[in-house]
């Protein structure tokens, strides 16, 4: 089940009012993305990627946590009965289905980091996965960025990216572009590092 863009919004709102911070707006960048790359090709519903991409970080609203929102965000809606962009919430943070690649700090029990792998292993990702994981590695607050200048601030901001996931999300790239016959520049009009506000 799925929420509607209406009630989408007022679900990232009240979070934004619990948790005020960037990422309300790194959310944004992620729902627009989805939604221009989603109705450039075939099959899939550019509206159900606009709201997977809005609530892909909802898990924020319990605080200022790393690893600890994707589970919370996934049980928060799964609560809500909205299972799909519960795992959406979940798959975001992991391209390759390994809890080590998470860029951040584990802030989650034994009992819950076992929990993700668990989930994620089950999960058999399909393209809207596939997509919120691609927007959410290029989507900044202040709109798109070529994915190496995004993926870059995130090294710079953490000191490492495991080399797997940035290949991964290369490759998650070229899998978009192909299926849109155009780059993402194209549609998204994605910053590269000399356009971009330092």
């Amino acid at each position: 089940m799925i929420p509607d863009r209406t009630t989408s919004m007022q679900l990232l709102n009240e979070a934004y009012e619990l948790n005020p911070g960037p990422w309300k707006a790194h959310s944004l960048v992620t729902a627009e993305c989805a939604e221009k790359i989603a109705a450039c090709c075939p099959g899939m519903d550019s509206e159900k990627a606009f709201i997977f991409g809005l609530l892909h970080d909802i898990g924020r609203r319990f605080g200022v946590t790393q690893l600890a929102h994707v589970i919370n965000g996934y049980d928060y809606l799964m609560k809500l009965g909205f299972d799909e962009p519960a795992r959406i919430s979940l798959t975001h943070s992991f391209a390759v289905k390994d809890i080590h690649t998470y860029i951040g700090i584990p802030d989650v029990s034994e009992e819950d980091c076992q929990r993700i792998s668990d989930l994620i292993a089950s999960f058999d990702y399909d393209d809207y996965d596939r997509l919120i994981q691609l927007c959410d590695s290029i989507a900044m607050a202040e709109g798109p960025a070529d994915i190496v200048t995004r993926m870059s601030d995130v090294k710079n901001r953490y000191g490492f990216y495991p080399q797997k996931k940035w290949d991964k999300h290369l490759e998650l790239q070229k899998y978009f572009e192909d299926k849109m016959g155009k780059s993402l520049n194209e549609v998204l009009s994605c910053q590269t590092s000399n356009q971009q506000t330092q």
